[in-house]
């Protein structure tokens, strides 16, 4: 007897989040395969090999480590800055008038042109790179935190103020978890782009991470380690994002299906 559409079950989401990955490893391994020079595309297990002794040497974990401090301190004080400024705006329309001109202005400045601007204003040191990434980020958030804060129900709002809740009360309860969904969303999106913005800025201007190993590795046309130090910080960010954005941004969106 043939199951029908109704009897087969699903595979698990992790099920398919291996063999998604699998696929991947086998479609890269047939190019490299295709190209018959490991100088320009190399094998899977070659990037490994390179991955396993820069692991064994410390130099992945000490690069690495470098990255994701400034990725975090970035995130934090643009999601932060983005928030805070974003549901200003939102409920207050006047004031959206007047700045969303400058909102549009930052969103469109080119994250090479903000990262020497603030090298050179700034220095060659950790505030001019966290400064450059944080500018390039917090303007995404707001945008995303705006059309949150503008989509606050004004009836749980008079709920709110009939039943006379105190102010931390409704921030709690009746505001921050319509503004969940958003934050999620500004938050998932915005630590894929922030990690790329922050190689960028190791790249051009500092002493170590993941950037600054790409940098190096370029020079001497090792493409197995520019490779290897990129897929090495790709699978942190998808870690991260499997282990805690994906949940969170489940958790945030739960009250609407409930």
């Amino acid at each position: 007897m043939i199951p029908t559409m109704d009897q087969t079950r699903p595979l698990p989401d992790r099920m398919i989040f291996t063999l998604s990955l699998a696929g991947f490893v086998l479609f890269w391994w047939a190019l490299s395969v295709a190209k018959a020079d490991p100088r320009i595309l190399p094998a899977p297990p070659e990037v490994l090999a390179v991955i396993w002794a820069e692991a064994q040497s410390g130099r992945l974990w000490h690069h690495m480590s470098a990255t994701l401090a400034r990725v975090a301190m970035a995130f934090g004080l643009a999601m932060v800055f983005g928030t805070v400024l974003g549901v200003a705006l939102g409920r207050m329309a006047g004031a959206n008038r007047w700045l969303d001109p400058w909102v549009t202005i930052f969103l469109n400045l080119p994250a090479l042109m903000v990262i020497v601007l603030c090298y050179l204003w700034i220095g060659l040191n950790e505030t001019a790179a966290i400064a450059a990434v944080t500018i390039n980020k917090t303007a995404m958030v707001l945008v995303t935190m705006r059309e949150g804060a503008r989509t606050l129900r004004p009836d749980l709002a008079e709920m709110a103020a009939v039943f006379r809740m105190a102010p931390l009360m409704r921030l709690r309860h009746v505001v921050l978890p319509q503004l969940a969904p958003f934050f999620a969303t500004s938050a998932r999106l915005g630590l894929a782009i922030i990690w790329k913005i922050v190689l960028v800025v190791e790249f051009l201007g500092r002493s170590s991470g993941v950037g600054f190993q790409i940098h190096m590795r370029f020079q001497m046309f090792d493409i197995a380690a520019v490779m290897a130090y990129a897929l090495g910080f790709v699978a942190v960010m998808l870690a991260v994002d499997k282990g805690v954005i994906q949940p969170l941004e489940r958790r945030a969106n739960r009250w609407r299906r409930g």
